[in-house]
């Protein structure tokens, strides 16, 4: 006996989500995660290349920084300070870098660093120089829309210059040095030219210039930095 169903049965259609059919999984509709084995990040930034300017920032700022000015003038100090400020604002800077910040807004935040750790000790002009170079090697590795070649060339610039006119068979005639006085004669601190002959006489050399950085009224102490001239 054949029953027939009251309503007839015609292909519907549901609203429904399909499931998946065993063994299989469906990430269609899954959010993009970062893929590590992949050669760029969610920000488009070539993990290789990135890799790169960071080697080439230590690189260079560690031949400039330790190769050329410790080698040569031995400020512990300043020559740590400077590598760790090259680490820093190579780090700032590719990290807004990364989110289209603008060059101008780069360099100048660039100012403002540079200004804001140099107001801490009066330095030198050479010491302040080396201090610029450091920062300005992790600015030109840390710009993005350079390319590797132009950073290679650049860099190499740098360094050449610096070791060409800080050279000392080229300038050997003339130095610079730091120097702390156990007495401050104000009669001297108050005439140049008197002050300049005092200090000749005392460290037999020919000083050319001075430039007072510290003075302590409470222990009669002043620290100087000469540039002098070998007789």
């Amino acid at each position: 006996m054949v029953s027939h169903h009251p309503y007839p049965v015609t292909n519907v259609q549901s609203d429904a989500p399909r499931l998946p059919a065993a063994g299989t999984v469906s990430y269609g509709r899954l959010p993009r995660m970062i893929d590590f084995s992949s050669s760029e990040d969610v920000f488009g930034i070539s993990i290789v290349v990135l890799g790169l300017r960071v080697a080439l920032d230590l690189i260079a700022a560690g031949i400039l920084v330790f190769g050329l000015f410790y080698r040569r003038y031995r400020d512990k100090e300043l020559a740590v300070s400077a590598a760790l400020f090259n680490v820093f604002v190579f780090a700032v800077l590719t990290v807004l870098s990364a989110v289209n910040f603008s060059v101008a807004a780069g360099f100048g935040l660039f100012a403002i660093l540079a200004l804001f750790t140099l107001r801490s000790e009066p330095l030198g002009k050479l010491e302040l120089t080396y201090f610029f170079g450091s920062i300005t090697i992790a600015v030109i590795c840390s710009v993005q829309g350079t390319t590797l070649p132009l950073i290679v060339l650049v860099i190499l610039v740098v360094l050449l210059g610096a070791w060409l006119i800080d050279h000392p068979r080229i300038l050997r005639a003339t130095g610079g040095t730091k120097i702390s006085l156990d007495h401050i004669d104000r009669t001297l601190l108050a005439d140049p030219a008197a002050m300049r002959a005092a200090l000749s006489q005392r460290l037999g050399v020919d000083v050319l210039s001075y430039q007072v950085l510290q003075i302590d009224y409470i222990t009669e102490m002043a620290r100087l930095h000469v540039n002098f001239r070998q007789r």
